[in-house]
This record gives C-alpha cells, structure tokens and sequence, in this order.
C-alpha cells in the first residue's frame, strides 16, 4: 500500500507495506459544482452586510487585498468574478494589495501565476513592503498606546475588501479574517508587537482555537482599527477546489468559516505516536522552511517526547534567503541556546516568531527533513537530513521496534490532530 504524501507540485509517494501505520486526513469535501456562481450567491447574499455590488460606488477608490504566493487562495479564479461583480467601478480605481507581512515581495512571474495574467497586467498591483516606511500609514494605535502603521493604499482607499483562505494555523487558532490586514499589511515595527516571544509561547496561541488566543485577539485588534468593507473568505479541499465561501462582514464571516474548518480539519488521536510522518500541503505551502514549521508544529501535537518527526517539505525557496530566520538557526549552537536567547527580555529581531517555534518543536522531538536544501544546510539548523523518507522510518524502527506505530499526515497542517 501507498500514500501520497503532499509535497511540492508533484507530490512523494511513500510505501506502508509492513509498517502499523495510521493515515490521519481531514475530512474530505466536495468542491463546489459551480464556483462562479457560487461566488456570485454569496457576495450579494451576504452575512451580516450590506451586498458587495451596493457598497462600492463607482466613483470611489478600492484595496483590494490578497496573500501572497506562499498561501493557496486561488485569486486567479476569485478576482474575475470580484471585478464582474464590481463592474460599475473603472479597473484605475482598483489597486491589489498583496499582503506580504514580512515575507519578501512576490516576482512578476509569480504574480502572473497568482492573479492570472491579464488582471496583474490590467490592475494596479502592489507588494507590500514591511520596511519601507515611506509606504506605510499610521492606521491607529494598540490598546497599549502603540502606533500601528499599514501600507498607504490601504489606509487611504475609500473601500477595503480582503479575500482570505481559511485553515487551521498554528498560532492564531485559524488563517483568514483579519490576518489579511495584520500581519499582511502591517509595517515590520507593528508586526513585531503582534509576534512577541511571550505572546508566540503562550499555550492558548494553538490549532483550531479563536476565542482567548492572545494571537488572535491581537490580530483582531490590529486588522480592525481601520473599517474593511467586505471579507471574501474560502475553504478548499485536497485538489484545491472550494468548498465554501464565507463572505461578508469581517468577524461574522470568519467566525462562520473557522467553525466549517474546524469541523474538518480536527482528526482525534488515542495515543501519541513515537514516529509521525507529515508535510506542508504541497505547493505553495512548502516553498520553503520558514513555512515548512506549521507542518512540524502540526505533527508536533501527537508525536512522543523524543520521537521523530520526518517532514518531506520541498524548500525550493530555501530558508529563505531573505529575513534573519536561517542566521538565527546557524548562529546558535541548539534549539535550547536558541529558545533561550528569544525569551531573554527586550530580544527583538523580525523572524524570531517562527524561529521560537521550530526550537519548542525540537526541544520536544528530533525533526528529520526530506527536501531540496543542502544537507549541511539541514544539520545547521539542528535538523537531520532525510534523502529517503521510507528508509528513515525503518531505521528509526530498527531502534524502537518493528511494531511501533507510525502517523502519517499525508496532507499536513491541513489536518490538525489532537491526543483526545
């Protein structure tokens, strides 16, 4: 027997025969007949709002906002059907925002491939910067007296509509919603208040959970100091089809969307798992190892202490390159000396959220990467190379015993399981 683990475009077929293995997937749902129409019902039968085509004047000015390439939401399908829908207002009027939040900005031939062709040429399109100040805005201030800044367009548009993906995320409960706006849109310095050590550790910023995630409630605070005028928020199944749309008001839509997730998503476990497979859903997800933690985070929940997670992740973007995230894991000399130095009052580096949570997934288990990086690059970072997937888990058996069991997540954080 085979499965198919998601990995890269093409995916990694990895062979059970002989193992007492598990296959944890979330449930799976159709996608929908019809996902123009479908798009069409729900933007002018919305919840809690007014319909889309009403609010949205011809002669005002609209930000339209989107993630970037590393999230799957399939805007070249989305964005025909939002201008048609919006065709009363001239295409000038329009400016695509893509929320980067600190990532690097996305290339012309990406944007091609995420838009489609003719909207990237059409449309204003815009790559947020986090750097850049002379881009940014102030937005309001945090509950604390900070000042929180976006990007200009967005501050100054006279309508706000963001489109999102809703999944599980390992630290702000769910994806979707307001994390289009913060961090997406934010500036480095206010990204930085959103990801503090403190609040990245706390043990409520986890899978599947909205109400009392610190996480959350500083993303909700952050994206809604300015007003969004409509949420285009989806879910998609395995082949990346949508299932649901969940569109309207920003809270009310997102609430309803993280509900219809977690009612797929969230798999029970008896027992944790000395071995677990997992991976970061393929293509786009998996891009590089920055990305690639959610799928350890996931796999994290249900392995042993001391067990081994063996993550096939493909990486083709590296670390990345950009950001500090690979200085931080090169620099130290383990997981240990890492987490301990970002826990260290007043340490701030941008990055170190992400880095915060790979050590908490070390210091618990080994992690074992099947990808394109070098393997020196891999053993750095405190990380075992994995050439064979399959080979790695008969050596790890060979130790522990040829009956343990072993989880396999062939589809990674998309499913999210939990010791019950």
């Amino acid at each position: 027997m085979k499965v198919q683990l998601q990995y890269g475009q093409t995916g990694l077929d990895l062979d059970l025969d002989g193992l007492n293995a598990t296959v944890l997937n979330p449930r799976f749902i159709d996608g929908l007949a019809d996902e123009a129409s479908a798009f069409t019902e729900a933007v002018r039968a919305p919840i809690d709002t007014r319909p889309l085509r009403d609010i949205v004047q011809a002669h005002e000015t609209v930000a339209v906002v989107l993630p970037d390439g590393t999230r799957p939401l399939p805007s070249d399908r989305l964005l025909p059907w939002l201008f048609a829908e919006l065709s009363h207002v001239p295409a000038e009027n329009f400016t695509i925002l893509i929320g980067t939040g600190s990532h690097r900005a996305n290339t012309p031939e990406e944007l091609d491939h995420m838009l489609g062709a003719n909207i990237a040429r059409r449309y204003r399109v815009v790559n947020h910067d986090a750097h850049d100040r002379s881009t940014h805005a102030l937005g309001g201030h945090s509950d604390k007296g900070y000042p929180i800044h976006f990007a200009r367009d967005y501050v100054e548009a006279d309508r706000r509509i963001i489109l999102g993906f809703i999944e599980p995320h390992f630290i702000a409960g769910f994806s979707g919603g307001y994390k289009a706006v913060m961090p997406g849109l934010a500036s480095i310095d206010s990204i930085m208040q959103y990801h503090g050590a403190r609040v990245i550790g706390d043990p409520r910023s986890t899978w599947g959970e909205l109400e009392g995630n610190p996480t959350q409630e500083h993303v909700r605070a952050g994206g809604s100091l300015l007003p969004i005028d409509f949420c285009i928020n989806v879910t998609l199944n395995a082949n990346k089809e949508i299932t649901r749309y969940f569109c309207g008001e920003t809270m009310a839509a997102h609430v309803a969307g993280c509900a219809f997730s977690k009612s797929t998503a969230m798999v029970a476990c008896e027992k944790p798992f000395p071995i677990v497979v997992a991976t970061n859903s393929g293509y786009p997800l998996d891009q590089n190892l920055y990305q690639s933690v959610k799928g350890m985070c996931a796999a994290s929940r249900i392995v042993t202490d001391g067990g081994l997670i063996a993550i096939a992740s493909r990486c083709d973007d590296g670390f990345p390159e950009h950001g500090n995230f690979r200085s931080m894991l090169f620099e130290s000399k383990s997981p240990q000396e890492l987490f301990d130095r970002i826990m260290e009052p007043g340490f701030s580096v941008f990055d170190q959220w992400q880095a915060q949570l790979l050590a908490m997934v070390q210091l618990k288990s080994r992690v074992g990467v099947h990808c394109e990086l070098p393997p020196e690059d891999l053993q750095r970072a405190h990380l075992q190379p994995m050439p064979d997937v399959r080979a790695a888990i008969d050596a790890e058996l060979e130790k522990i015993g040829r009956d343990a069991p072993v989880a396999i997540l062939p589809e990674g954080p998309l499913t999210i399981p939990y010791l019950a």
